[in-house]
């Protein structure tokens, strides 16, 4: 069995994060040594001596530019696909692996034939007893976030449970999966391309897990940058489209264009309005349009599973301690959730 590790490195990232995250890997309970890809984004002379000396067993793949999380991810993952590994851990540089962690998600992996990503279960570093995610949620117009992030994590999970979508931070992922639905989505860039990659997994017949045996501590932390808006409105509506069935864009779009009424409110009150303008302004530029005609051709080219049968694992709320709001949590979330419940009902009654 070949099993390879993606570790993606943009700048002083490395000097920050490598030490912990590469010793977890050394001291792993496992006899399948896996190999260490490490992708240096915008290297220099001085970050590559850096990773030579600080990871000499590790292949290192420099680019000149940062190409983004979603491209640095890939560069590696093409490699280990045309080399014929069975399996790939996409494993973020400021996390760390429990010493029984690749084996509980290759359990899993060779367990059930059909999963194409299995997530470890990610708790917070240095609170190890708060979680950061036991999956992640997809809301039915695009969001996606964390489930149950900083709630205590305090009951025994033996078994794996379905979710919409893996996080990126640690994933496992099945090289025959990824040969059908394809990498990441490189025009995402940053956000979003595992919620892509999920949703394209489950219209193919795959499903996404998440391990609770298998445990990963990530030193995460909310930004609230100006450029992160624009990259998560963007892909969050770039994603319903490409994935979406038409009667689902038909029955959801009065919903997506309520919230992008409500966000442009939001975003201009909160100092965002800017970045929020210009994800418009790139699905309207026509430029983009051939990209987003083959996106969604793509997409819906590897679909075996009809929506009715994906969408229960969507949800019609928001739930996530970062972004809480009263407006949120009493008048939004139950407007969209009563929606969603109507649409699911649609879609499952015409069986698309």
């Amino acid at each position: 069995m070949k099993i390879g590790i993606v570790l993606v490195n943009y700048k002083d990232y490395a000097e920050r994060f490598l030490a912990p995250c590469l010793e977890s890997i050394r001291t792993l309970d496992t006899e399948i040594k896996p190999d260490i890809f490490i992708v240096d984004n915008a290297s220099t002379a001085e970050s590559m001596a850096y990773l030579q000396a600080a990871a000499p067993e590790a292949r290192l793949i420099l680019n000149i530019n940062n190409d983004g999380f979603a491209k640095g991810n890939n560069d590696a993952m093409r490699v280990m696909l045309e080399e014929g590994y069975d399996y790939i851990l996409l494993l973020n540089m400021d996390a760390s692996l429990a010493p029984n962690a690749l084996v509980e998600l290759v359990s899993v992996a060779e367990n059930i034939q059909k999963a194409g990503a299995i997530q470890a279960r990610l708790m917070l570093d240095p609170e190890r007893k708060l979680i950061n995610s036991v999956g992640n949620a997809t809301h039915f117009l695009g969001f996606g976030y964390c489930l149950r992030y900083r709630e205590k994590y305090d009951e025994v999970l033996a078994e794996s449970v379905d979710i919409a979508y893996p996080s990126g931070a640690c994933v496992l992922l099945r090289s025959s999966a990824l040969k059908t639905v394809g990498l990441f989505d490189e025009e995402f860039w940053m956000y979003n391309e595992d919620q892509d990659l999920g949703w394209r997994l489950w219209l193919a017949g795959y499903t996404c897990l998440m391990a609770p045996s298998a445990v990963a501590y990530h030193q995460y932390e909310f930004s609230r940058s100006q450029s992160k808006y624009y990259w998560m409105e963007r892909n969050r509506l770039i994603a319903a489209w490409k994935n979406y069935s038409a009667l689902s864009l038909l029955l959801f779009f009065p919903a997506l264009l309520a919230m992008e009424i409500g966000m442009s409110f939001f975003s201009i009150r909160s100092g965002w309005f800017k970045e929020k303008f210009k994800a418009w302004l790139y699905l309207f530029n026509p430029q983009h349009w051939p990209y987003l005609r083959e996106a969604r051709k793509s997409a819906q080219t590897v679909r075996q599973v009809p929506d009715y049968k994906i969408l229960p694992l969507f949800s019609g709320r928001i739930w996530y301690q970062e972004i809480d709001h009263p407006l949120l949590r009493y008048a939004a979330n139950p407007i969209f959730s009563a929606y969603f419940s109507i649409g699911k009902m649609i879609i499952k009654a015409l069986k698309q």
